[in-house]
């Protein structure tokens, strides 16, 4: 169908993320074609990360859409929340929004627009929030649904491109996969949440009361992970040590890729396994460089998706080899098809991880760097993005609170023989409840 022209060559700017198209985005987009010409503003993925979840939909699906829109003369990215530089550029007549934005996150970019309309006398035309309508009801209720493995693993790629810094903490089970799923909070106007979720070897062990020394084989893993992917819809990061047998791995990527896990890390050490953070490394080896890029290479082939993350982890550091040796190895291991790069430490500072990055974003890889700062925990966010990390694990926090709190708790009922002083320590039973349900 052919676009009419309005006559009167008005021009209308709509900002849309447009994820979930529904009555209430139609309703606007009609009332602001009979004022004029609309263009509308399609945030991009980064510019709608900024302030709530990544949309199901990314820019060119949610463009496309839009395009074929009948009261929509054209479509151009708006790059941040702040609509001020295509106002600027385009200098409409009128800026159209539903009221809903009077409050909340938003509340400053209305400002920010009525300030800026002002300089050519511009107008700002708020029609009333369509009700009963909401794109966050309509999200929910997906993630009530389920998402499909193919949806969950593409995420973390265009999370890794639409945000500064993606941050994933570990989950071991159903639980504390819906906590990460739910928790979210606003600081100083910014939306923030976790972003995924870090299945730990350490933390599957753990919980089954084993070590972390592959006691616990794959298969277990990989049922424990079902229970969580059956009840959230980020993406996960599959810690698998090393991989196991290189005849063996085509297998395991293979399956984790079919259950939707978006990055599989394989660290670089054989022999006898222990955790990197052990003080004592003795009897544990670093792969050589010619046999871990072997193993890369058949990880590599054996999935079926771009989407699906092959991650590098170094352990040179944690050997004690140094810089050069884990700049060697990141090279290597980069040709030979690793998506992504950990640099792990065990020191109580980055400056080992820093140095690393310094000299790997120098180099002609651009591979994203992944931190995982158990140690270095002082390091704030802002630091790893500055010196080039694209994402942050926080690898065993749940683990490792669950522990003093269920001990302290415990103590506190044998104390006093009755549990009324343990539960200001406690969730309710409503709240619970309502995480579950």
């Amino acid at each position: 169908m052919k676009k009419k022209i309005n006559k009167n060559n008005k021009k209308v700017y709509v900002g849309l993320s447009a994820d979930i198209l529904h009555e209430g985005h139609i309703n606007i987009l009609k009332k602001a074609s009979k004022l004029g010409e609309v263009t509308v503003g399609l945030l991009t993925d980064a510019a709608i990360a900024s302030y709530k979840k990544l949309p199901h939909l990314d820019y060119k699906q949610r463009e496309i859409i839009l395009k074929n829109i009948k009261f929509v003369k054209k479509v151009i990215p708006q790059n941040t929340l702040n609509y001020t530089r295509n106002l600027l550029r385009l200098k409409p007549d009128y800026v159209v929004h539903g009221d809903d934005w009077r409050a909340g996150i938003q509340k400053n970019v209305r400002k920010q627009v009525i300030k800026t309309l002002k300089k050519w006398s511009g107008k700002i035309i708020e029609p009333r929030y369509t009700k009963k309508i909401s794109s966050t009801k309509i999200r929910n209720k997906i993630i009530e649904i389920g998402t499909s493995p193919e949806n969950r693993k593409s995420k973390l790629k265009r999370l890794v491109d639409a945000k500064k810094i993606v941050r994933v903490i570990e989950a071991h089970n159903a639980f504390t996969g819906l906590i990460v799923e739910n928790l979210k909070l606003i600081k100083n106007q910014k939306f923030l949440e976790f972003d995924g979720m870090w299945s730990s070897s350490l933390t599957d062990s753990a919980i089954r009361g084993k070590p972390d020394n592959q006691a616990v084989d794959y298969s277990t893993r990989i049922t424990g992970l079902n229970e969580i992917l059956d009840v959230t819809s980020k993406p996960v990061i599959f810690d698998a040590d090393n991989g196991g047998r290189i005849e063996h791995l085509q297998y395991l990527v293979k399956t984790l890729e079919r259950v939707g896990v978006s990055a599989i890390v394989l660290e670089d050490k054989i022999g006898l396994k222990k955790n990197s953070l052990f003080k004592s490394q003795v009897g544990v080896k670093q792969d050589s460089i010619e046999n871990f890029c072997m193993k890369l290479k058949k990880a590599k082939e054996s999935k079926i998706s771009d989407d699906l993350f092959i991650v590098a982890r170094i352990e040179s550091f944690i050997l004690g080899k140094g810089l050069k040796d884990a700049m060697r190895r990141a090279e290597a291991y980069s040709r030979s098809g690793a998506d992504a790069i950990v640099i792990h430490s065990k020191e109580k500072y980055p400056n080992q991880i820093f140095s690393f990055s310094k000299n790997f974003i120098k180099s002609k890889f651009s591979k994203p760097l992944i931190a995982i700062p158990s140690t270095y925990s002082k390091t704030y966010e802002s630091e790893l993005i500055n010196n080039g990390f694209k994402i942050v694990i926080y690898a065993n926090h749940f683990l490792r609170t669950i522990h003093p709190a269920m001990v302290n708790v415990a103590k506190m009922i044998l104390k006093n023989q009755r549990s009324f002083e343990a539960e200001k320590k406690m969730s309710s039973i409503k709240e619970v409840i309502n995480l579950v349900q």
